[in-house]
This record gives structure tokens, sequence and C-alpha cells, in this order.
């Protein structure tokens, strides 16, 4: 039985891709544009090890603990001292539970923020099962014990420090 004419153009139709019209390809080059300005002057590492270690001492350079970023499998890092600006690539977006706060955070593949001494942005956390868009967490507390996440809503709340010890080091001294 002939397939009638109209049934071959619908499928046509939704299999051929689609292209940006003339706005929209201006504005998605300004996105890669900006984004490239954003990097430029940042010490950038390549490897899984090398960014592990790259991102470790960061975080500890912020003030924050080490295993508050808990990225898998990186690829690529990437930090612009003058502004703030951090990335880490993964091959893959990753969820972590932080049973110290009974909390599940998702990173995707790609982690960008802007940081400063003990204050860091760009963060999801998933609470009652809603994923919620962190805008910001920060060591407020002289003593560094408790470190303080805010949503866009405005919405904040705090856990220890101790929470986010990185699980390796936890289990290296349980061993000891």
């Amino acid at each position: 039985m002939p397939i009638p004419p109209s049934a071959v153009k619908d499928e046509v139709t939704k299999t051929t891709p689609q292209f940006l019209d003339s706005e929209a390809q201006t504005a998605a080059m300004g996105s890669l544009v900006n984004a490239n300005e954003e990097r430029r002057g940042a010490e950038i590492i390549y490897g899984a090890e090398e960014c592990c270690r790259h991102s470790v001492k960061m975080l500890e350079e912020l003030g924050f603990p080490k295993g508050v970023l808990p990225l898998k499998n990186l690829q690529e890092c990437g930090w612009v001292q003058q502004t703030g600006f951090v990335w880490m690539k993964q091959k893959v977006p990753y969820e972590h539970f932080f049973a110290g706060t009974k909390t599940r955070v998702r990173s995707d593949a790609e982690v960008t923020a802007y940081v400063e001494e003990r204050k860091m942005t760009g963060v999801r956390s998933k609470q009652v099962l809603l994923w919620v868009p962190i805008t910001e967490m920060s060591i407020n507390d002289p003593s560094g014990e408790k470190i303080y996440f805010k949503s866009a809503v405005g919405i904040g709340r705090s856990f220890p420090s101790s929470a986010f010890v990185d699980e390796e080091q936890t289990e290296g001294e349980a061993d000891a």
C-alpha cells in the first residue's frame, strides 16, 4: 500500500532540523563570546587527578571544606582569580547525597560559579522532591563552623561545615 504524500511531508518536517533565525543566532553567538570573555586570563587545568587537586586547593584557599563540591570525573577546570570566575567540567552530570545534611545535590556536566573568600554561587540541591537553585553559599560565622546556603527566593539554611568533610578523608581517618 503506498504512503500518502502528506504523511511523507509530515515525517520530513518532524525530522528536519530547525535552523535558528538571525536574531537567535546573534543571541547564541553573544552567549559564546561572553563565555569566552569570562574565561580570559584563567588558569586552566586538564585531567581528573590534576583537576581534583586544583579544586581542593581552591576550596581550601576560599575557606570551604574540601568536600562541599563533590564532583566526579573532572576533565577540565579553570579559575580567573581577578574576577573569581571558576568552572569545572565533568564527563557527565553528577548527583551526591550528603549524609550529614540529608541533602542530595546535583551538578551539571559543567559547573560555573563566582567565588571569593568564604562565598560561592552556582549550586542546585534537592529538598522535598524539588530542585532548588542556590544563589549563594557562604561562611559568615567567624569560626567557620557553619555554611549558609541561600536560595533565589531568599530562603536559606545553614549546615555545620563538618557535614561537608571530604568523604575519602573521613574513610581514611576511620581506617587509621
